[in-house]
């Protein structure tokens, strides 16, 4: 009995000490000091001001993270063109000179394209695949490894589900209707359209309605009917198509200066991540309650006709993607390398969701 307890105690001692080590992060912190130290620290978004379930939920994962550590880690939330242009928070958290930042990768597609994948991939995975990929198929290491030399360690944070196709100034009937539209679509979504004889341009989310209601674009994307509603897209234009094959499950990303972060406690590290973990599944939810409500909304508009892509539309569009991240990957090792591994996962995953998910959608019709 006596050998029984002692083995009891040393397993006890052995989990308590698994369960106090953070095995997920890049590193630990070995001063005792900082666990007593206070963090003040600053976030900017790529959200405007107010923005719901985006700009809502990076400022409820501050709250969140303040009244988890007892403030001694104090988040500032700045929408974006509060203290920096909302596409220029990726280089103000990189440089350092903010220590936080919430947006989405496909941003920076300029800088680092293969962190498109860890965004929205056109004609890829959906919110489930997406998460299951980055948490458990390698998809977060690959995302800390294309971070690293930027001094940035990225947290995923937010995923909007399937988006909208979009609002359109004028019936899609074929892929050449789409030749010379000037649309905002950013990412992959965005090379996808060039090479479909599109014009795609990037612009912050406060700059959209104008744009299209004045004509200087001719059609947008935006994210799905909560948020396109809030942005009164429905005024500047009449047809809205389904589905976002360009967004089917778009990642939103936290990114944290590599300096900072090194400073941190572990625990403190634990609670940030947690606090994203929980502000994830916060944000999925809220835009699929959301949607849901804002469509039947939107169902009720006469000026607004809702509109499915036609079938030979979309097959001609997925042609068109494969053969953009094929001409992509052939130019850049980098994206070649995270193309290669999220297609095999992908292809894997599909042979799961086909006997599930569509196996389950096909039963319901």
């Amino acid at each position: 009995m006596k050998m029984i307890r002692w083995t009891y105690i040393v397993f006890i001692s052995f989990f308590i000490l698994a369960c106090s080590t953070d095995t997920t992060e890049q590193g630990s912190t070995a001063d005792p000091q900082a666990s007593q130290q206070n963090f003040n620290w600053k976030m900017v978004t790529t959200w405007p001001a107010n923005f719901p379930v985006f700009q809502e939920g990076a400022e409820r994962f501050a709250d969140m993270v303040n009244e988890m550590s007892n403030g001694r880690l104090s988040i500032q939330v700045y929408a974006g063109g509060e203290l920096v242009p909302a596409l220029q928070s990726f280089d103000a958290v990189s440089q350092g000179t903010i220590e936080m930042g919430h947006g989405a990768a496909y941003y920076w597609s300029g800088k680092v394209p293969a962190a498109q994948f860890l965004a929205a991939v056109p004609f890829g995975m959906t919110a489930k695949g997406v998460e299951t990929w980055i948490y458990h198929g390698g998809g977060l290491e690959l995302w800390r490894e294309l971070y690293a030399p930027f001094n940035l360690v990225p947290i995923p944070m937010g995923n909007t589900g399937v988006q909208a196709g979009g609002w359109f100034n004028k019936k899609i009937n074929s892929v050449e209707d789409l030749g010379g539209l000037r649309m905002r679509i950013p990412g992959l979504g965005g090379n996808v359209l060039k090479k479909a004889g599109g014009n795609p341009v990037l612009m912050s989310g406060s700059e959209i309605y104008t744009a299209l209601e004045r004509g200087v674009l001719d059609a947008t994307e935006w994210v799905g009917p909560y948020h396109d509603l809030r942005l009164g897209l429905n005024r500047a234009a009449n047809y809205y198509y389904f589905p976002g094959w360009h967004e089917p499950g778009t990642e939103l990303e936290l990114i944290v200066n590599s300096n900072a972060w090194a400073q941190l406690p572990d625990d403190l590290k634990a609670i940030v991540n947690n606090a994203a973990q929980a502000t994830s599944l916060w944000m999925y939810t809220n835009m699929e309650f959301n949607n849901a409500e804002a469509l039947k909304q939107l169902k009720t508009m006469q000026n607004v006709e809702i509109l499915e892509f036609p079938p030979e539309v979309l097959a001609q569009l997925k042609t068109i993607a494969e053969q953009v991240m094929e001409e992509e990957a052939a130019t850049d090792p980098e994206f070649k390398r995270v193309y290669k591994h999220y297609k095999a996962f992908k292809e894997n995953y599909v042979n799961w969701t086909s006997i599930s998910d569509e196996s389950y959608q096909n039963a319901l019709k």
